[in-house]
């Protein structure tokens, strides 16, 4: 019965995929990324469904919170050019 979503799942990151490698821009690209993890973390928790097997769903959780974290520092990265936070600016006034 959960083999159809599996299946489902895969075609999906399969379009995800195509989408990621065209483009048109850097955000589309994010976009694509965040969204391919975001269907490996339903693949996963599908598969522990599957097989019987919880401890999958804290992969699954694990995976989703890595990847959030992960299109959070791309998007700042490409928006900044860098990871850092600015330097403030020091005014002559200041000892």
């Amino acid at each position: 019965m959960f083999n159809a979503p599996a299946l489902a799942i895969l075609v999906t990151m399969l379009l995800v995929l195509v989408r990621a490698f065209k483009g048109p821009t850097v955000y589309d690209r994010i976009l694509a990324a965040n969204l391919f993890g975001t269907l490996t973390m339903l693949l996963i928790a599908v598969y522990g469904f599957l097989t019987e097997r919880p401890d999958f769903l804290d992969i699954a959780l694990v995976y989703a919170l890595i990847n959030f974290i992960g299109t959070i520092a791309v998007s700042k990265f490409v928006h900044f050019k860098n990871l850092t936070p600015p330097l403030p600016k020091n005014d002559p006034g200041d000892i």
